[in-house]
């Protein structure tokens, strides 16, 4: 039962999501097709970051909780990880996004290029750290790309409700509540700082890939739709 520990944290990620998708009021499944674009794209270039950092020994897989299937070097369950992760934050960015519309904020936009200084800053002082320093430049850059595309205080509100339960699931994933993790991660490449038992690079890895998709998701959707009103008729 344990080898199957990961696959149902997959799995219970994008069960409640998936099934209110279709909800009368949401109608998420009305954006499945720029959300499976976006999704492909991101997750090709996640994946070649997974594989390469697997390979070198940044991180890797207990398989006592995996079930043994691997493609490109990666278990099943973590291939899975890239689209069960995106298909519930973004359907959680876009429940948001339909019962509390906000405008965006010049102070936060603002706020957002100090934000990139400081990431940029602190990836490039831990070069040696590279799951800290390509996280951090790489959020940093896409953080000042992304002022130009989507509402930030959309983002950053989906973001904050969403680390409640990425402690949960990260938390499980690094060896919360259990005898050992799924991940582990070699020290020598990250800080060493830990939010319980998940290192506090996860944060803006989650973040990273949460902006990456959201942001082409948006971009898409005005390809699909030339007006909000078309995604959203009966």
């Amino acid at each position: 039962m344990y080898h199957y520990l990961y696959l149902y944290i997959n799995f219970a990620v994008v069960l409640f999501p998936f099934v209110f998708s279709f909800h009368r009021r949401l109608k998420f499944h009305k954006q499945f097709s720029p959300f499976f674009i976006s999704t492909f794209l991101v997750g090709f270039v996640f994946v070649i970051w997974d594989v390469y950092f697997t390979n070198n020994g940044l991180w890797g897989f207990n398989e006592e909780y995996i079930i043994g299937l691997d493609f490109f070097s990666l278990p099943i369950e973590e291939l899975l990880f890239f689209f069960c992760i995106p298909y519930a934050c973004v359907f959680s960015y876009h429940v948001l996004e339909s019962l509390y519309p906000i405008n965006d904020s010049e102070l936060i936009r603002k706020g957002t290029y100090l934000f990139s200084i400081i990431l940029f800053s602190f990836g490039c002082f831990y070069l040696e750290r590279w799951y800290t320093s390509i996280t951090f430049v790489s959020l940093s850059i896409l953080l000042l790309i992304a002022r130009n595309f989507i509402n930030l205080f959309k983002f950053y509100r989906a973001y904050l409700i969403l680390l409640i339960p990425f402690l949960i699931t990260n938390g499980i994933l690094t060896g919360s509540f259990i005898n050992h993790e799924v991940v582990w991660y070699n020290d020598k490449y990250n800080l060493g700082v830990r939010v319980f038992t998940i290192p506090i690079e996860d944060v803006f890895y989650g973040m990273l890939l949460l902006l990456f998709n959201i942001m082409i998701y948006e971009k898409l959707r005005k390809v699909f739709f030339k007006s909000p009103s078309k995604s959203e008729s009966p």
